[in-house]
């Protein structure tokens, strides 16, 4: 699993997330999120597209982590799910709960 922070202007990150998230891997990603919110930035973009799985654990990171923005005033936006992880999303039932978009750019120019 690889993870790389892009930082855009004003309180906007992107934050790529390639390979499996699962049970180990969650962690990681979870305070890699942590770190970019404490560092300021508060509109959180999440590219999965180089993300093949997404277990429970992963999952509960990205509920925690809308959660976290949303008691700063931020907001979490999600892009490039692939066919898979759009699959767990949809039997979890998060298609509902999270905005998600199919390209960065698109999830970026969201928060205007």
């Amino acid at each position: 699993m690889n993870i790389s922070i892009r930082q855009q202007s004003g309180e906007i990150a992107v934050v790529i997330v390639s390979g499996r998230i699962d049970t180990v891997a969650a962690p990681l990603v979870e305070k890699e999120i942590k770190n970019v919110i404490t560092g300021g930035k508060h509109k959180i973009v999440i590219d999965l597209s180089g993300s093949d799985y997404i277990s429970s654990g992963g999952l509960r990171v990205l509920l925690g982590t809308a959660k976290d923005l949303k008691a700063v005033g931020g907001e979490l936006r999600l892009c490039g799910l692939t066919d898979n992880v759009m699959k767990i999303f949809k039997l979890a039932g998060f298609t509902k709960v999270f905005n998600i978009y199919e390209t960065e750019t698109d999830a970026i120019k969201s928060f205007s």
